[in-house]
């Protein structure tokens, strides 16, 4: 089957000549998304799984950093940079390949030769990685959200996070459930990802969220399928394979 490749880059000009290169480079492989943020690329990763993962380190929502963390070695990443010396460094002593903007047609033939070798291998673990990247770019600490408004019937609620149990993706809204009560808010749940505290809400499955806090218990339904159980709710929630990990470390 052809590679699939998903390109983050937020620079409309960069974004284009990226993809029109890769084309060009690598014709048989097969881009499945072009996203715009860190939002929509880790959105787009759980739809598609794609092989490949080309990544702008700083994007708006989530950072390349942060969807390469959530990534993980489930797909190869390359990261695209604009950045000096120190990140270079970061990237030399790692197994994980990086561009440097302006991106150059010789070095992303380079870049595609080394990944063409590795497609057959598992993906390389970025974790010593994204800490130095963290310790050479540092950014600035993110607010995380503390309260959420809410439409419950007339009213508009403000909702202590702690007190949800999961999120759950809803068409156009998001379901906020509580023990003995849910609530609707208009932000999609890819937008909530980057204010939400990753220890204290799991993404265990593309459209739900949830309170570690709660999990009474996870349960295996069959060899590839789990669930799992909450305090304060009789829903059973799906758990997909891309997070099965969680509850198997």
């Amino acid at each position: 089957m052809n590679t699939t490749i998903l390109i983050a880059e937020d620079e409309p000009l960069m974004r284009e000549r990226l993809q029109t290169m890769l084309a060009l480079a690598w014709p048989e492989a097969r881009i499945v998304l072009v996203a715009e943020n860190g939002n929509d690329a880790w959105d787009g990763f759980l739809e598609h799984e794609p092989d490949v993962v080309f990544l702008d380190i700083r994007m708006p929502g989530l950072s390349g950093l942060e969807v390469a963390e959530r990534i993980g070695k489930r797909a190869h990443v390359v990261f695209v940079t604009a950045y000096d010396q120190y990140a270079v460094d970061a990237f030399d002593a790692g197994a994980v390949d990086y561009l440097l903007k302006p991106v150059q047609a010789e070095r992303l033939q380079r870049a595609l030769v080394r990944l063409r070798d590795k497609l057959g291998a598992q993906p390389a673990d970025m974790a010593h990685l994204l800490q130095s990247l963290r310790a050479a770019l540092p950014e600035p600490p993110r607010e995380k959200l503390k309260w959420i408004k809410a439409s419950v019937g007339k009213q508009i609620r403000l909702i202590d996070v702690n007190e949800v149990l999961f999120f759950q993706a809803d068409t156009k809204y998001t379901r906020v459930v509580l023990a003995g009560s849910e609530a609707l808010v208009r932000t999609p749940l890819k937008d909530l990802l980057g204010g939400l505290d990753p220890a204290q809400f799991w993404q265990i499955h593309r459209g739900t969220m949830v309170n570690v806090k709660a999990i009474e218990a996870a349960e295996r339904i069959d060899a590839e399928r789990m669930q799992v159980l909450l305090r304060g709710s009789t829903e059973k929630l799906p758990v997909s394979r891309t997070f099965t990990h969680l509850f198997r470390d």
